[in-house]
């Protein structure tokens, strides 16, 4: 008998559903809440081993999930202040995310220096995130029409480190999850368990 790993590509939706359904009404977090995962959990859509319908689909699932919680939680008093035409720019921002995460699931052995490299794609594609989200926002959003690009990159550069951090830590635990679940199962297979 063989026990299948709950976090195989077939299950791998949920958890990420419930992880952004959990975390995104805080972006930042607090002590009462953890910091937003919608990056990670974008960043593993990418591992989805689905056909490219399906991927897509999942994408797209998660970009109107995303826009859901946003409503649900600006109807419940939280600021709207996010939301111009600047916020249309998440999808390419989210696409970054998954993009790094299609990449980094071709490592089939999830070894050491593999995990490595998963990590530093996510940092980077997090990177990139951050400057696309808030590049845009800066460009059409309206709200700063007459402030200088100068003042406004050292205005947001403060909340890098906590954008791309909590994106990279989340993407670290997963991806030491997914291959200590890899790891489990090949001992169960092993151990026929």
């Amino acid at each position: 008998m063989t026990i299948k790993p709950w976090l195989s590509a077939g299950y791998l939706p949920f958890p990420l559903i419930a992880l952004m359904v959990l975390t995104r009404y805080h972006h930042f977090g607090d002590v009462l809440h953890l910091p937003d995962a919608s990056l990670a959990v974008f960043f593993f859509a990418g591992f989805y081993r689905a056909g490219a319908y399906g991927k897509a689909a999942f994408f797209g699932f998660l970009l109107g999930l995303a826009g859901l919680i946003d409503y649900v939680a600006i109807a419940n008093g939280t600021s709207d202040w996010c939301i111009s035409p600047a916020y249309l720019f998440l999808i390419p921002t989210y696409a970054v995310m998954c993009w790094a995460g299609h990449y980094c699931s071709g490592f089939k052995s999830m070894a050491l220096p593999e995990l490595a490299i998963s990590a530093g794609y996510a940092t980077l594609a997090a990177s990139v995130a951050f400057a696309v989200s808030n590049g845009s926002f800066f460009l059409f959003s309206g709200r700063y029409q007459d402030l200088p690009w100068l003042d406004y990159v050292q205005g947001v550069a403060r909340y890098y480190p906590s954008y791309v951090g909590s994106a990279v830590l989340y993407a670290v635990a997963g991806l030491v999850i997914i291959k200590a679940v890899k790891t489990w199962s090949a001992l169960a297979r092993h151990y026929e368990i």
